[in-house]
């Protein structure tokens, strides 16, 4: 599995407990940044690429990489494209992991709009792009910011305390104090916003915690009987 993630800590926000859960199955997955998030108000972007790999060990991903793209530029220059492109060639995923096109942050939708066009482009033999074609199997998108109807979610119970921990880890986006500028992330109703959605999500499944998936073909099953 290859997640993308606008900025270091998307991926902890919208799908931590599916990330540490895959990881625990023995599955491989990898995880790519897209930005440093150099135009936060907090944090270097030396730091959150730190912050980022301390996270990735919590979580139990095999790698991390970051493009190194400009924060509020994505999809910008087609090079971009091809970036993306090249790292789902070189990895070989049968599934990605994408931010919903919806949300409150207008990187976050660049972000699914240029990742959506890398997937399909990555399989095309004449695109221009190092690494032999590679076709996903499946497309997957988690919400960062905001929530919609899901396809499915994944119950990620026994995996909570993981994504708390990976959280943590950036402590330059979620901890206030000495010189940090007081945001939306640092406010505790943020993890309080993280906590209740998938808690919500949870409780319409039946369990304590679940992330939720939307994917854009229908979800196949063999009958009826759950």
């Amino acid at each position: 599995m290859l997640a993308f993630g606008p900025h270091p800590d998307d991926l902890e926000i919208g799908l931590g407990g599916t990330l540490a859960k895959h990881a625990a199955l023995g599955h491989r997955v990898g995880l790519c940044d897209l930005t440093r998030g150099e135009l936060a108000s907090n944090g270097s972007p030396e730091e959150r690429v730190k912050e980022g790999e301390a996270a990735r060990q919590v979580l139990g991903a095999r790698w991390r990489e970051n493009l190194g793209l400009p924060d509020r530029a994505i999809g910008a220059d087609r090079g971009h494209i091809r970036q993306a492109v090249e790292l789902i060639r070189r990895s070989r995923p049968r599934a990605v992991a994408l931010p919903y096109w919806q949300d409150r942050h207008p990187d976050h939708t660049a972000a699914a709009a240029m990742l959506k066009d890398a997937v399909f482009s990555a399989k095309l033999s004449r695109y221009q792009a190092a690494g032999d074609p590679w076709q996903v199997e499946w497309t997957c998108f988690y919400f960062i910011n905001d929530a919609a109807p899901v396809s499915f979610v994944i119950d990620v119970s026994e995996h909570y305390d993981t994504k708390r921990r990976a959280l943590a880890c950036y402590r330059s986006q979620f901890s206030r104090g000495g010189t940090s500028v007081e945001t939306r992330l640092n406010s505790p109703r943020f993890n309080q916003l993280v906590e209740s959605r998938d808690a919500q999500f949870g409780a319409l499944a039946g369990v304590a915690f679940a992330e939720g998936i939307v994917v854009t073909e229908p979800v196949v099953r063999e009958h009826l009987l759950k």
